[in-house]
Parts: structure tokens; sequence; C-alpha cells
């Protein structure tokens, strides 16, 4: 377990900033941590003036004493930054790209009224497009949780990637080697992260925005890349702008999809060796459905008091659907009315939000579509901990790992007839 986060540098300082800003919210210890810094700082500066002391000189037996420092000055600025985040919720940079998203926003929403859709169905394809959800009705809002295909109306991993894959295959074009490759390169962030601020910059898409920025840049530099590091890194990017991203529910649900994809998603696809390409193309997207769906149940289940019965039957079909409508429908929006085959593509964007609509509507129809449940936080905190408890001794199969989770769930149980006892 140690050797596998040794190989994945961002791993640590993650969860020693995510340390920080729990301390921080939980017991404010902001004047505690600057008596830290200052402790630090005073060893460091007196440290380098004793032989011996450096980092890159001193003997093995102190370099613990040099770790003990780092980490007391990366925890300590970990709190300084929640603690300003607590007492300012936004920066005038952020204030200004926000008031720019939206105006960017209301310009590119005009040509809508040209569809031949219905009030509802534009709200959605403004929603999946443009993350636009003012004008989206509560009962439309319904329809697509209890369906189990909420995550299509917040602009996420999932629409980040179809337009990175979209502009990928848009530039495949251009050679892949000397100046074209670092041109197609920019000229990808460039776009990528125009569509994440158009869309309101939701924690998700930053997210998403994050890990394949990392990924391209990796790719460019002919480096390999590591989907696990990638993550942490995107993850300690955002916390360190913003610490209270840790409590937004989109960036909790993203970070805990995606993690389950990375983990379960290969031994998922790997129970069944499928070798029809037209087959093995469905079978990955449902083992990515169920890796996601696993990851986030119980986090769905303790904010949303509700989980899909039907995810799996309506998560194929409109994710094959999304993939289509979403760069059509930007394509669309871009292009100025009277161009060759401008009339054919509306078309086309209409008969697939039509389509998609049709199938949320009649899956939302169906009796006992979804599961109520409602559990706590400790309830929360005990399944994910037995869950991870579980996965580690499925990689390991040490037997302390299995040990852990049957105790999680011993606690878990108890807990079920302590509530059960005082309810009934």
């Amino acid at each position: 377990m140690l050797k596998e986060i040794q190989k994945r540098p961002f791993v640590r300082p993650l969860f020693i900033w995510i340390t920080g800003i729990l301390l921080q919210s939980s017991f404010h210890c902001s004047l505690i941590s600057l008596l830290l810094i200052v402790v630090s700082m005073i060893f460091i500066a007196f440290a380098w003036l004793a032989p011996g002391m450096q980092p890159e000189g001193c003997n093995y037996e102190l370099r613990w004493i040099w770790g003990v420092v780092f980490l007391s000055l990366l925890l300590s600025f970990s709190i300084q930054r929640t603690a300003y985040w607590q007492d300012r919720r936004e920066e005038p940079a952020v204030s200004s790209l926000m008031k720019f998203a939206r105006q960017e926003q209301a310009d590119l929403l005009k040509p809508f009224d040209r569809l031949n859709l219905s009030k509802e169905e534009k709200s959605v394809l403004a929603t999946i497009t443009l993350g636009y959800r003012k004008d989206m009705s509560r009962d439309v809002r319904k329809r697509f949780s209890v369906t189990g295909v909420a995550h299509l109306l917040a602009v996420s991993g999932f629409h980040v990637a179809v337009v990175c894959g979209f502009l990928s295959f848009l530039f495949s074009f251009l050679p892949k080697s000397g100046f074209c490759r670092w041109g197609r390169y920019l000229s990808t962030l460039c776009l990528l992260w125009c569509f994440v601020v158009v869309t309101g910059l939701a924690p998700s898409a930053v997210r998403a925005g994050l890990m394949l920025t990392l990924y391209l840049t990796g790719q460019v530099l002919r480096r390999r890349t590591d989907g696990y590091n990638t993550l942490a890194a995107a993850a300690f990017c955002m916390l360190v702008f913003n610490p209270l991203y840790l409590f937004d529910v989109g960036f909790q649900l993203s970070y805990l999809a995606v993690l389950a994809i990375l983990f379960l998603q290969p031994r998922l696809q790997n129970l069944i060796v499928v070798r029809n390409p037209l087959v093995a193309i469905p079978w990955g997207w449902i083992t990515v459905t169920l890796a996601a769906q696993a990851g986030t149940t119980l986090l769905c289940l303790y904010y949303f008091r509700q989980f899909s019965l039907v995810f799996l039957c309506t998560n194929l079909p409109l994710t094959f659907l999304s993939t289509f409508l979403i760069p059509a429908g930007l394509v669309w929006l871009l292009l100025p009315p009277g161009i060759p085959g401008y009339g054919l593509l509306q078309l086309f964007v209409e008969k697939l939000t039509h389509t998609l609509f049709w199938i949320v509507d009649a899956f939302s129809r169906v009796t006992q579509v979804t599961f109520q449940g409602r559990i706590d936080v400790w309830f929360t905190v005990l399944g994910y901990s037995s869950i991870l408890s579980f996965l580690l001794y499925v990689k390991t199969r040490r037997p302390g790992f299995l040990l852990a989770g049957l105790l999680l769930l011993l606690f878990i149980f108890f807990e079920l007839l302590i509530e059960r006892f005082f309810t009934g």
C-alpha cells in the first residue's frame, strides 16, 4: 500500500492538504498554524547555517526531521488557506470570470429560439450543451433524477471528455510531429477551457479539465501518465485554489466516481472477455456505469435520499445520444445560419433531443423506479471505509484488510439494529 502511494507523488500532499482543511473546518486552528509556520521557518533558517543539516547534504537519520518540517508547513498553509476562504468566499477574478461566462451563455442561448422543440426540450438541450439550468422546471429535473441520469444535467467529466474527444478528432488531420503537434495541443486546451468557463466552472468540469490538461501535457511531452496520480494532482490544484471545494457535492461525487472507475472498471471488464468490437464498446460503457454507480451510491443516498433502479437501462442509450448531441449542439450554435449543411445539422440536433427526452419521459413513468433510503454521515463513512477495506483485501490479499472490513460491517449492523430499536 505504501509503495503504491510512493509511486504517485501527489497523493501524500493531497492527504495532508485535506487534513488541514478538515482541522480548520472543525477546530478553527489558524492561530496555532501560524505559530507552527514561525517555528518551522526558524528551524529552516538555523538549519541552513548548521553544517550537515541541509536537505541535500544531511545524513539519512535526519531526513525524517525535514519531512516533519515540510509536512508541518504544508498542513499549516492548508489551514491558513481554508481560513482565508471561510472569510472570503469569492475572489474578484473569479467573480469577473463568472460574469463573462454568464454573458457568453446569454449570447449563445439566442439561437435556441430557432429550434423546433418544446420549451422543456430546449431547456434540456441548453443544460446539456451550455450548463444553463435556469429555464429548467423542477418536474424535468425530477424525471432525470429518478431515471438515474441526473449527471447529464450538470456539466461534468463526461461532457468535458466528449468535447475533448471531438476536438481531438477535429485536429486529427494535423501532423503528429513538429510544430503541428504543439499547435494541436494548445488549440485543444484553449477550446477545452473555453467550454469549461462558458458552462460555469462547475467543480466536476474543472476537475475533468485539469485531468485532461495533465494527460494531454504528458502525451505531448511523450511521458507516461498515471490515472491515480493525475486525479490526485487535479484534486490538489483545486483544493489549493479553493479548499471549500471539498464540501461541494459535485466535487465529492465527481472524484468518487472517477476513483471508482479507475479501480473497478478494468476488473469488471475483465470478468467477461469480449472480442467482438461491436459488443466490446457497449460492454465498456456498462462497466463504466456500474463502477461509477458503485462509487457514488452511498453518497447519493446521503445527499438525495434516493437511488435509481433503472440507471443501467437509461445510461447506455442516453450516454450514446449525448455523445453525439453535445458536439453537434455546440457546432450548430457556433455556425452562422445559412451555411451549407446548417439545416441538416439543426434537424439532427432536434431529432437527438426529441429521442433523449422521450426515453427519459418513458422511463420516469415506470412505477417503483427509485429506491428511497435515508442514511446519516456516520453510516456513509463506515460504508465507504468497509468498501475500501474489502477492495484493498482483493488487491493485496492481506488478512488485516479483510478483518477491518468485517469489523466495519459489524459496526454498520449494530448501528442499524440500534436505529431500528429506538425508532421502532
